[in-house]
């Protein structure tokens, strides 16, 4: 296995630069995996091409604003990517994160950087703070945030963070939530679920009209799901851990599925990734939370996940051979060229693919 053999081509034109109008309006491309067969529907209609007794398991994580900005004492201007809370069990932000810093070669430990609020506003007497407290290596650093006088690090977070766009988009968003889920609940994510960025509350009630039940859990999705896999055999690749919470109802929605002969969709791959770290021999999962470094590649078993609703992922990455292992590498490869040639939008805010 190699690397290079989850690479496509993909002309810089067809990566989605903003969300449509209309979040249900995408294209979807609908592979068969047992016989290849490819339709190509939109995405309002899913509830058709699914059936009564599926049950549809979403990811109901938050993107925070977790891109910062702060200043030296010295003038220079750093830029904060806080990744996680160091224990992040329960809603709403800590005061303990691991995050990335650019330029890293300025910083050192027991700094502390003065934030520049987003408005950019007068500066004040007791400014909000981020301290680097220990460097990680790699442009990595363990770091406090301190909220001065604003008193509250959810205030920091709200008139100094960013909502953090991969670096593929370019194009700013005039409404930042149209990179958060319509049925995002627990904040601490930096990247969005973004298949689940096409479902609208209309056509959630759809699919419960036809029967199609539904259940959340919670992966606060990190910068490295989406990581490159630099190294030539993509088994040597390393993931950085992602923190789950299965609650015990979704785990009892998964096991009733398998009991009436229904089918587990799920919306995403960090969908996948929770419920297949946590899944048993017969399909059922365990409730409960902790960290996941699952790493599905071609071989891989898939036990709790019976089909796929996902967007279309980048050449060379981990998602990819996530959907390469549960349709096979040809299958997925034949799909993305099918999809290119007919002009699908690609990546985060574009068009979709169900996998049956």
């Amino acid at each position: 296995m190699r690397t290079a053999d989850f690479d496509y081509e993909l002309p810089p034109e067809r990566i989605a630069q903003e969300p449509l109008p209309d979040r249900a309006g995408a294209r979807l491309l609908v592979l068969e995996r047992v016989s290849g067969t490819i339709l190509h529907r939109a995405v309002r209609e899913l509830a058709e091409l699914l059936s009564p007794g599926d049950l549809l398991v979403l990811n109901d994580t938050r993107v925070l604003p977790a891109r910062l900005f702060g200043r030296r004492a010295t003038g220079g201007r750093v830029e904060v990517l806080l990744l996680h809370r160091q224990e992040p069990a329960t809603d709403g932000p800590g005061q303990g994160w691991v995050a990335l810093v650019r330029p890293a070669r300025r910083v050192r430990a027991g700094e502390a950087l003065d934030l520049i609020p987003r408005s950019g506003g007068e500066p004040v007497a007791d400014p909000p703070r981020v301290r680097i407290l220990e460097l990680l290596g790699e442009g990595q650093v363990r770091v406090s945030l301190e909220p001065g006088s604003t008193g509250d690090v959810r205030t920091v977070l709200t008139t100094c963070g960013q909502i953090p766009l991969p670096p593929y988009i370019h194009t700013p968003l005039a409404d930042p939530e149209r990179y958060q889920t319509v049925y995002a609940r627990h904040e601490g994510a930096v990247a969005a679920p973004t298949a689940g960025l096409h479902l609208t509350p209309e056509l959630l009630a759809g699919l419960a009209e036809r029967g199609i039940a539904r259940a959340c859990l919670t992966l606060h999705v990190g910068l490295g799901t989406f990581r490159p896999v630099a190294a030539e055999d993509p088994r040597e690749h390393r993931m950085h851990a992602e923190w789950l919470e299965i609650p015990p109802a979704t785990a009892e929605a998964v096991a009733r599925t398998r009991r009436q002969g229904g089918r587990v969709v799920a919306v995403g791959t960090t969908v996948v990734g929770a419920l297949e770290s946590r899944a048993a021999d017969d399909g059922t999962v365990r409730p409960g939370g902790g960290w996941t470094e699952l790493y599905l590649l071609p071989g891989s078993r898939f036990r709790a996940v019976d089909a796929l609703f996902t967007n279309f992922h980048l050449p060379r990455s981990t998602l990819l051979m996530l959907v390469a292992a549960f349709a096979g590498r040809e299958r997925i490869l034949e799909a993305y060229r099918e999809a290119v040639a007919r002009e699908y939008r690609f990546f985060s805010f574009g068009d979709a693919m169900l996998i049956l």
